[in-house]
């Protein structure tokens, strides 16, 4: 399928069918319909994350499972493109897709949400969290040995209710998620990046295309961001680079990126204990400044600060240990 560009086109986006998600898609829909005259309709999917609600995305495929779906509806030509949270897009794509673009980062920091505590140093000694991620887990139990961390999934509404009923005493989301639909004044504490290091390309969208519509390519390249689309691309190569699993105990962040000069990675690494909470093992941690104007610049500066965790003993041998 390709659009004819010497009109409007119609094209169709691909999304999932979480609340955020339809946020995000249409936003990209008011996008491409304002700026470039596009007619744009959504095709809502349910993804197998979506469904899989009962074992950590580390046991059952990692947050590729969110886009699975979307990609075949691509190469079957039923959508034009698919809007992701580029957190949950694997760092390898499957061959015949590509990433057209991706759009100016919101805020990329953790948030606590709780209904009694305002900050994290507020929870009291054993205090239930609520995550499934692993990079959170670790970084949690750096600040916060005494916690018991537990599994959250589902999404965000659903991570929101269990909240509500009493399950966890706080729980950790994206901010720009919150943000996004209209729940910061739920946000609680919003962690600096010192306290909490972001995942790899957290707070970013990404829209992603059969690698063989050079049309669509071509044409969304004027709405891309291209000081987040560099940052990300550094972060996502520290990923791909220590083993490519979005399931990874792995933070990957540049706080102050810029379209073309000098950036500041920095990334963080820990290990999950075989209780699947803390670990005896202090925190591996890595940062490097390179310039980087183009994208081969962005990876070898993820490429070094990856050389700079595994010289520090991380390696993701854990993988088979993860909760």
């Amino acid at each position: 399928m390709s659009a004819d560009f010497s009109r409007a086109p119609a094209v169709v986006i691909a999304t999932r069918e979480s609340r955020l998600a339809m946020w995000q898609a249409e936003y990209v829909k008011n996008l491409l319909e304002t700026r470039l005259g596009w007619q744009v309709s959504l095709l809502g999917m349910t993804t197998q994350g979506d469904q899989i609600l009962d074992r950590s995305l580390s046991k059952v495929g990692g947050k590729g499972l969110f886009v699975k779906e979307l990609e075949v509806a691509l190469a079957e030509g039923r959508a034009d493109l698919a809007v992701h949270s580029l957190k949950d897009v694997p760092m390898d794509l499957p061959d015949g897709f590509a990433l057209a673009c991706v759009l100016e980062r919101e805020d990329p920091r953790d948030a606590l949400v709780s209904n009694h505590f305002s900050s994290l140093n507020e929870l009291p000694p054993g205090a239930v969290v609520g995550t499934s991620s692993l990079r959170r887990l670790v970084l949690l139990k750096s600040m916060r040995p005494d916690l018991r961390i537990e599994p959250l999934r589902g999404n965000l509404d659903t991570r929101l209710r269990k909240l509500d009923e009493g399950q966890y005493q706080a729980i950790v989301l994206a901010a720009a998620g919150l943000k996004r639909l209209g729940l910061a004044t739920r946000i609680r504490q919003a962690f600096e990046p010192e306290q909490m290091l972001p995942a790899a390309g957290q707070g970013a969208l990404g829209i992603e295309v059969r690698a063989d519509r050079h049309d669509l390519i071509n044409a969304l390249a004027g709405l891309a961001h291209m000081p987040t689309w560099l940052a990300v691309t550094a972060e996502r190569t520290v990923s791909r680079a220590m083993g490519g699993s979005c399931s990874m105990p792995l933070a990957a962040f540049i706080a102050e990126p810029v379209a073309s000069g000098p950036m500041r990675l920095e990334a963080a690494w820990g290990e999950p204990g075989p209780d699947g909470q803390g670990s005896s093992q202090p925190l591996v941690r890595a940062e490097q400044r390179a310039e980087v104007r183009n994208f081969a610049e962005a990876e070898a500066l993820g490429e070094q600060v990856a050389g700079l965790l595994r010289a520090g003993g991380a390696v993701w041998a854990a993988n088979a240990s993860a909760p």
